[in-house]
């Protein structure tokens, strides 16, 4: 029989007993459905309502800001005065956001103007560029990813965009989210790859973290036979899918979310697009960030942020920042009352002032949370822009490499 460590044993059973007395109605609802989310065969299907308990525990903290934004800027008489012009403004703060990183000859060209159908109807249609569907980076049956390409094989090796869903951390499916953007740089010779994730509260923080480290290093090791460059790969990914790339680009080869790749695992990054992402794990400053660290501690981390400090500052992009982080473009709303545009900009200042790598950064007027997903007037030109940006560095690395060859 394996020997039992009663230290440990006596330690995880201390850690229950104070998780039963702090423990609400609604972490006993968290608990039950991840357990019942473990369960063999009927567990996959149980997994989405896992998730949801969770928001549905937790959620209530945002939902009365998010209505009463919504509700404002609908109902208010000089709102669709207001809308019209802050819409006519994109045009202009993406070539301002731009300027001295993109070439001028890119800033030329006119950004998409015509509305279209919010995104999210659309996302079905591009789907046509799917080359292979559900190929796995990892072996368990959550992590899959799709691989999105022209059908033709690129004549040379693509650049790779990886892109992370965004779900709170509690879903991690890559149904919808990232559509426009990647079917864009398709269209443009590249190779996009579309995460699956694991999630909270069946899986502990920092599984999502691993996987997407997992996900990283078999682009590295296995894009090219999709066409790909395993030399310039992209992360990004939008909300929670924001924070993880985020995360990802500051912490490149860190060990600590490696150990179950191999030691020569790669898992860095040349360059990272974050749209309404979240950068600080640790403040607690107001009423809103206090709330929404509880969220952390009991459906994400499952540990006290006083007990563990460790952990959320080691998951706290905003607290990574160092100088050699790699080139950047964060994308926010100024109307996000799920994240507000706040720690956008203070997570960019930051950055800026450490970073010695291209910090690109849009904050566009009136626009809230998931604008991707629903703001067709907005959509195209946003990722016009990021496709320029990122044309821009591909360029950039590719100059540089030819010149160190050279």
């Amino acid at each position: 029989m394996p020997r039992v460590d009663a230290g440990q044993a006596v330690r995880t059973v201390r850690s229950q007993l104070r998780w039963m007395t702090r423990a609400k109605p609604g972490d006993y609802l968290i608990a039950l459905s991840a357990v019942s989310a473990s369960t063999p065969v009927i567990g996959r299907h149980i997994q989405p309502i896992s998730g949801m308990a969770a928001l549905g525990v937790c959620g209530r903290t945002y939902l009365p800001g998010i209505v009463s934004a919504m509700a404002s800027a609908r109902f208010d008489p000089g709102g669709y005065q207001l809308r019209r012009q802050q819409l006519a403004l994109t045009p202009t703060v993406l070539t301002e956001a731009l300027q001295g990183i993109v070439s001028a000859d890119d800033l030329s060209h006119p950004w998409p103007s015509h509305p279209q159908r919010a995104p999210l109807w659309k996302a079905a249609g591009q789907r046509r560029y799917v080359h292979r569907s559900s190929v796995h980076y990892g072996d368990h049956p959550s992590q899959v990813l799709d691989v999105w390409r022209s059908q033709e094989h690129p004549g040379t090796p693509a650049p790779v965009l990886v892109y992370i869903p965004g779900g709170a951390w509690v879903f991690g499916s890559r149904t919808l989210q990232g559509h426009a953007l990647m079917a864009h740089l398709v269209r443009r010779g590249w190779v996009c790859l579309s995460l699956e994730y694991r999630t909270s509260p069946q899986h502990r923080w920092p599984r999502q973290m691993t996987d997407v480290k997992a996900a990283i290093a078999w682009a590295r090791a296995n894009v090219a036979q999709f066409g790909g460059d395993p030399e310039f790969i992209v992360a990004a990914g939008c909300s929670a899918g924001g924070h993880l790339a985020t995360l990802a680009g500051l912490t490149a080869n860190d060990p600590r979310w490696q150990t179950e790749l191999p030691a020569d695992a790669d898992t860095s990054v040349d360059a990272v697009v974050s749209l309404y992402g979240l950068y600080d794990w640790q403040d607690r400053s107001t009423v809103q960030r206090a709330r929404f660290m509880q969220f952390l501690e009991r459906a994400i981390v499952k540990r006290s942020q006083v007990r563990h400090p460790e952990v959320f500052e080691a998951a706290s992009p905003v607290d990574r920042i160092h100088e050699a982080a790699p080139p950047f473009l964060v994308v926010h709303g100024s109307r996000d009352s799920l994240i507000p545009v706040g720690e956008a900009r203070a997570f960019v200042d930051k950055l800026r002032s450490v970073s010695a790598a291209t910090v690109g950064y849009v904050e566009l007027p009136g626009v809230g949370h998931g604008f991707d997903l629903v703001d067709g007037a907005r959509t195209g030109a946003v990722v016009a822009a990021i496709g320029r940006f990122l044309h821009q560095i591909h360029q950039n690395q590719s100059g540089s490499a030819a010149g160190a060859a050279v």
